[in-house]
Order: structure tokens, then sequence, then C-alpha cells
């Protein structure tokens, strides 16, 4: 099978290769990004139409490569990747976060208390409807890592680990723990040491279940 990753943050390219080397080695991987498309975001504070159409536009070119299935990996940009859903039906297409959600329902129940930690503040934005639409009852408890991504930016991942486990603090009373943004996945050890709750990672709930359709 060959799965097509389409990143706007240049950080998500290693933790979802690391999860699919752990949980589908045989998966033929093709990587494309576009990191101006969240620079652009952050400017505007609003998606666009022409943000959807560069969607449509990398989305179609993965299919032209011969991709059996896409995984988006910035969560910010839900729409646009509704849109390339429906073009590209029935070819599966993963919203980043949409097999998180689900897990995270499964864990803590449709009244879950579910901590949503990001580090991309449109992310905190976006997020809600999308478990809105499936668990209106779900509590969610909104967490910005400050100044983790510029750590990242920086390479200092170091400091973008602890920042995320201190901040994990405001949300250690939920049932369950999600970290949304898939470069905010090698800090889950340290949010579990930090709040002992469960931690859920896009990367990984996002390959147990292409694989899962792509088996069907």
């Amino acid at each position: 099978m060959r799965i097509a990753l389409i990143h706007a943050l240049k950080h998500s390219v290693a933790p979802i290769e690391a999860a699919f080397a752990r949980l589908w080695p045989d998966a033929m991987l093709a990587n494309l990004l576009d990191d101006s498309l969240s620079a652009d975001l952050a400017r505007a504070g609003a998606l666009t139409p022409a943000m959807t159409e560069r969607f449509l536009a990398l989305s179609r070119y993965a299919v032209g490569c011969g991709a059996d299935g896409i995984l988006f990996t910035c969560s910010a940009f839900g729409p646009c990747i509704e849109a390339c859903a429906e073009a590209l039906a029935p070819l599966p297409v993963l919203k980043p976060n949409e097999a998180m959600i689900e897990e995270a329902l499964e864990a803590g129940g449709a009244r879950a208390r579910i901590g949503l930690m990001a580090t991309f503040a449109p992310t905190l934005a976006s997020m809600p409807p999308e478990f809105a639409a499936v668990a209106p009852q779900a509590t969610l408890v909104p967490c910005l890592v400050e100044g983790a991504l510029a750590a990242l930016d920086r390479g200092d991942a170091t400091r973008h680990d602890q920042a995320a486990a201190a901040a994990a603090t405001s949300v250690q009373d939920c049932d369950v723990i999600a970290l949304t943004q898939f470069s905010l996945a090698r800090a889950a050890p340290l949010v579990a040491q930090a709040t002992g709750r469960p931690v859920l990672t896009t990367p990984d709930s996002a390959v147990r279940k292409l694989r899962r359709l792509l088996a069907a």
C-alpha cells in the first residue's frame, strides 16, 4: 500500500514516519510538505478558499502518484481536508485527528472529559467542532503549550517536551489527554508521567485506523 502523507508543518514528518515504522512497517510512504500553509493560516487568522484549493491540488497530486490512501497531518485545516475527502471519495482520506477522537471517546465514553493539548493555536479553534459532531456531550479542556513550537523550530526538542509536560498539569483532572499536533507526540511519555492519565497521540491513532480501512 502507498500512503500519501500531506504536511503543513515540517515537524510532523518524523513522528508519523516513526508511527508507521512501529505499527505498519510494510506501508510505502510518500511525504508532501507545504509549510507555508501553516504560516499563511497564522497570518490570515482564518481558512480561505485559496487554502482549500491548495489542499485539493496536493491531494490530486498524491492520487496521481498512486496513493491508496491519504493522511493529512496538520489539525487546523479540517474544512479543507473535508473538501478533499469529498472530491476523492471513495479513496480513504483521513483528517489528522479523527482516529484519535474516536479512541479518546472509546477510552473515556461519550461524556468524557478530554484534555486537548496543542502547540499551534488555530488547532484549538478547529478541533472542538470535530468532537461536537460525534460526541456533543464530551467536555473539552483546551491547553495551549506556549512556546513549545517555537522551541522545536529552534531545534530545542528538550525544551518543547518539558513545556508540554509542565502545561499538562492543567488537564490532569481529565479522563484522557489528546495530543493534537503530530509534532507533540514526542512529548507523550513526559505528559503521561506528569499527569498519570492516559495519553493519545495523533500519529499512532491515525496509522491504526488507516491500516484497518485499507485492510477492509
